[in-house]
């Protein structure tokens, strides 16, 4: 029988009327839960910076960038890199593991090399639907990770991956000889008289590296504006060389900058400390030679210098971020790769120094939406894997990923922790192990046979007095050793 139109309209209509009360409520139900905000991920790193910016308390320095986005995230005065030398620190962070899963425990390393199925940070971000950007210093100088990235990564540099390990970091090398980055070795020669130094740039710079790395940033921000994106943006500086343009070395008079408490004009562990704790060379500045307290008055200028030079390109980023109406669905990251000593203890370097001084970083997280606060907490670089994952509704990361989400400070910067922060270095064929919780700092050289330094954070913050054979504090002791028992074995 042929049905006309209208008869099957009609049809429609009255089963319509007969299934509507059977059909789910309006809006109740979704084949898929909402998705988070999908945000970009600005994460500017500066190389060899230890938290000595306005926003951390120094009013002598001058970084208005740095200390404008502080005021609007959370400052982490408790972050800890686990590595005191730039490319086992991030090759540890961009992978989610310690050191000691990595390999990497020298400046020679390519973390493929051992684990080629890694899946590092910005790569976990571009497998997932991100543009992967990367200008400047990420992972190492002529160690970067080209597949990590969508944009800007570059093959690794043979003549750098092909050295011999550290004979200072094995122990194949004389105690005096410095580390990697100071001393000759096949493919590279000592470089002293490279790194040992100031350099004064013309203008504002235009020419240099850190500039540069700026302008390219600011190109990926105008050509992936439109696109989820994980932009990293590594600058060289305040790392030595310090260098930065005339202008601002003028921000400082030289006469008024403070020696630290425990100066000395050559490294040398301080009585009662293990002697492997510091180096008898330096590694960055005043190699093989002595500093004069004008001589290190001047340093730390230059030191400071550069790091305003770089908080001014932090600016000039951010700014565009900002011009291109970006940053209410941008996290911004800023952080140090490790600790920096400036004349404590007489070292001039981060090299092999479980030190607070050499381990502890700036950490800065501005989540859009979020109030600005500062946490108290201890917390790891490691952390950032998850804790980006987790922010921006990625899948979450398998459990081999160590760390753990820093979103609940975010939330409540006072929430429970309970969380310490370990790091490690190799040095003279030594293992020494470090661990930090909110009140106590305990390393051992060589499982204790080379030495070991407890420290007591809140009552002797600069790291004096060593406190590991204080009968009294036995029980401590024996609590931090447990603590060191949890890191994952090389």
């Amino acid at each position: 029988m042929k049905c006309s139109a209208k008869n099957i309209l009609l049809f429609v209509l009255v089963a319509l009327v007969i299934l509507a009360p059977f059909a789910p409520p309006a809006n109740t139900f979704s084949a898929t839960p909402p998705a988070k905000p999908k945000y970009n991920v600005l994460f500017i790193i500066s190389d060899d910076l230890r938290p000595e910016l306005g926003c951390y308390g120094n009013s002598m320095i001058k970084t208005p960038n740095v200390d404008a986005l502080a005021a609007r995230g959370t400052r982490f005065d408790h972050a800890y890199a686990q590595f005191p030398l730039c490319n086992p620190s991030r090759s540890s962070l961009l992978n989610g593991r310690y050191p000691t899963q990595t390999g990497v425990l020298d400046n020679n390393t390519y973390f493929r090399a051992k684990h080629p199925d890694f899946v590092t940070l910005p790569q976990y971000f571009k497998n997932n639907g991100y543009a992967a950007l990367r200008t400047g210093k990420i992972f190492h100088g002529g160690i970067d990770d080209q597949v990590s990235w969508t944009e800007g990564g570059e093959p690794v540099d043979p003549n750098i991956i092909n050295r011999p390990p550290s004979p200072v970091a094995t122990g194949q090398g004389a105690r005096e000889t410095g580390d990697e980055e100071a001393a000759p070795q096949p493919n590279r020669p000592a470089r002293a008289s490279a790194s040992d130094r100031i350099v004064v740039l013309d203008g504002d710079g235009e020419s240099f590296g850190d500039y540069k790395i700026a302008d390219r940033a600011i190109d990926f921000l105008d050509r992936y504006k439109d696109k989820p994106f994980f932009l990293a943006v590594g600058f060289n500086k305040p790392h030595s060389p310090p260098t930065a343009p005339k202008k601002f070395f003028d921000l400082y008079d030289v006469h008024k900058i403070p020696l630290p408490v425990d100066f000395n004009t050559h490294p040398i562990a301080p009585a009662g400390f293990p002697d492997i704790s510091i180096p008898h060379r330096n590694a960055d500045l005043f190699i093989g030679r002595d500093s004069s307290p004008e001589q290190a008055r001047e340093m730390i200028r230059a030191y400071w210098a550069s790091t305003s030079f770089m908080d001014a390109q932090v600016g000039r980023v951010i700014a565009e971020l900002d011009r291109l109406k970006l940053r209410d669905n941008t996290i911004i990251v800023f952080w140090g790769d490790h600790g920096y000593h400036l004349g404590e203890k007489g070292k001039w370097s981060k090299a092999y120094s479980l030190w607070d001084v050499g381990l502890r970083v700036p950490l800065i997280i501005d989540l859009p939406g979020a109030k600005p606060q500062v946490s108290e907490r201890v917390v790891q670089l490691l952390d950032f894997y998850r804790t980006l994952a987790d922010l921006c509704g990625l899948p979450t990361p398998p459990p081999e990923i160590q760390g753990r989400s820093l979103a609940p400070l975010l939330r409540n910067p006072k929430a429970v922790w309970g969380r310490p922060a370990y790091s490690v270095v190799q040095f003279q064929g030594k293992f020494g192990e470090s661990v930090r919780t909110e009140r106590w700092h305990y390393v051992e050289w060589d499982s204790g046979q080379a030495g070991s330094m407890l420290l007591d954070s809140l009552a002797d913050p600069r790291e004096l007095k060593n406190l590991a054979s204080d009968q009294s504090r036995a029980a401590t002791v024996q609590q931090m050793k447990e603590l060191l028992k949890q890191i994952p074995a090389q």
